[in-house]
């Protein structure tokens, strides 16, 4: 299975193809939609996300509300378009110079170094693709995924465990059911299941809009019911771990990753960072802890996934850095485009979907996927062999 996004901020649209969807697969409009509106909330975001009411339009692969096995097309509208009609044309008759040009790279943006690398002397051909708006449409092919995961029974949830410093303590996944984690972290405007620690966030969130200034923060993410054995130790490029840090690094801004207790384990000896293995008649093999994040050796364990992502604050600030201009080569201060001053609470929602998509991709290559319900079958036979193995 695989997905191409193309589009850029300000553009038309964005699309999305995903190739490799099982026939016989349930889906819902509603499901997409919903998962793009959870990106466009949280307190901290700016005002795009007045203008952007985001919903997807199908244009091939589904039928009757189930996939057929053809590539699934889907796009969403850019309603800011309007406005930037003449600036974003295509024609190279409809090309003026100086209007909204970009000469000052702005610190932390892919400016500068796309503009070398692609030979762009106004960098808004950069900033356009580059704009953190593409993860409308990674949210959009993850909520597609999210269905795929739910039509297996496998459970996903997200939510945020720092912004700024102010953090919270690891969940004890004894205390929580998934459903308690999705429910708490949605009607949080920072999506923190701690309310004491939420307040702090947002008073800290204002502080630094008031002075300009932006905040990253850390999300966390956890899938339950899981097979195991999705991924392989065989070859570096099958280890499910491995693709899954490297989706949450690559959402905008994200600039590191953990699975499980992740770094800390670098603190820890042996004997507190292995899960013992354990069986039963009722579960079959488990694990007595989840400090590994539901991995080992490249390959799920049958525990719960838990996967956290650290995003860098905006790079766009109110009180700009100091730059250079590409023309004069003379310092100013950087140029500012609309922003949030804090992503982090979206953030979560986008790490849940491309997350999503790393499960799904897994399962269809794991197992045979042409119709979905042979899919299931092979899914629920493998929680059998758990148990009997």
């Amino acid at each position: 299975m695989r997905y191409l996004t193309a589009g850029e901020s300000h553009g038309p649209q964005l699309t999305m193809i995903i190739e490799g969807l099982p026939s016989g697969m349930p889906f819902s409009k509603e499901k997409v939609d919903e998962e793009l509106l959870r990106r466009q909330k949280g307190h901290g975001r700016g005002r795009r996300m007045q203008i952007e009411s985001d919903e997807i339009q199908i244009l091939s692969g589904i039928r009757f509300g189930k996939t057929t096995g053809a590539p699934v097309a889907l796009a969403i509208e850019n309603k800011d378009w309007a406005k930037w009609t003449e600036i974003m044309s295509p024609e190279p008759e409809q090309e003026k110079a100086d209007k909204r040009r970009v000469s000052r790279p702005r610190p932390g943006h892919a400016d500068l170094n796309g503009a070398i690398k692609y030979g762009h002397r106004d960098m808004r051909d950069v900033l356009e693709r580059s704009s953190a708006r593409e993860t409308a449409a990674r949210v959009a092919v993850g909520a597609v995924a999210k269905q795929l995961l739910e039509f297996c029974g496998i459970t996903i949830a997200g939510h945020v465990v720092r912004i700024g410093s102010v953090g919270t303590e690891r969940i004890d996944p004894s205390q929580w059911t998934m459903e308690e984690i999705r429910a708490t972290s949605e009607k949080s405007p920072v999506r923190c299941l701690d309310s004491a620690a939420e307040k702090a966030m947002i008073r800290e969130i204002d502080e630094a809009k008031e002075e300009g200034d932006s905040l990253g923060g850390i999300v966390e993410v956890i899938v339950e019911n899981v097979p195991v054995g999705l991924g392989s130790f065989v070859h570096y490029d099958r280890k499910l771990d491995a693709r899954i840090t490297q989706a949450i690094v690559s959402i905008n801004a994200f600039k590191g990753a953990e699975v499980g207790i992740g770094f800390e384990a670098g603190e820890r000896k042996g004997s507190a960072v292995h899960d013992e293995i354990l069986w039963s008649e009722e579960r079959g093999y488990y694990r007595k802890t989840n400090r590994l994040g539901g991995f080992e050796g490249g390959m799920t364990n049958g525990e719960p996934i838990v996967v956290r992502g650290v995003m860098k604050p905006i790079p766009t600030l109110y009180k700009p850095l100091q730059s250079v201009d590409i023309d004069s080569k003379e310092p100013f201060a950087a140029s500012i485009e609309r922003s949030d001053n804090c992503a982090v609470p979206a953030a979560s929602v986008v790490a849940e979907n491309v997350v999503a998509w790393e499960i799904a991709h897994a399962l269809l290559e794991t197992f045979t996927s042409d119709k979905a319900a042979d899919l299931l079958r092979e899914i629920e036979g493998r929680h059998r062999e758990v148990k009997d193995f």
